[in-house]
């Protein structure tokens, strides 16, 4: 078990909460935009003769794909778990 002290010193290294969620509101807006654009030059680049089902099929997956990323940052925007 930890004591007191180790606690209190590390507790004073973490991130406040707000700095954290303003951080990660930030990357959540960068990722979308970099995500959506990539996404949309890939099919631009690779999509024109597709049929119509394969659009569809691409964007539906890319439109979740980015989720996985995001919820990365949403957990660290959350902290560390309390105990």
């Amino acid at each position: 078990m930890p004591s007191r002290q180790f606690k209190h010193q590390c507790e004073r290294y973490l991130m406040p909460v707000r700095l954290r969620k303003f951080i990660g509101t930030i990357l959540i807006v960068v990722l979308v935009f970099a995500y959506a654009l990539l996404a949309n030059t890939i099919a631009v680049a690779t999509l024109g003769n597709a049929p119509w089902w394969g659009q569809l099929l691409y964007f539906f997956l890319t439109g979740l794909l980015w989720v996985l990323p995001a919820m990365v940052i949403i957990k660290w925007m959350a902290g560390p778990k309390q105990q």
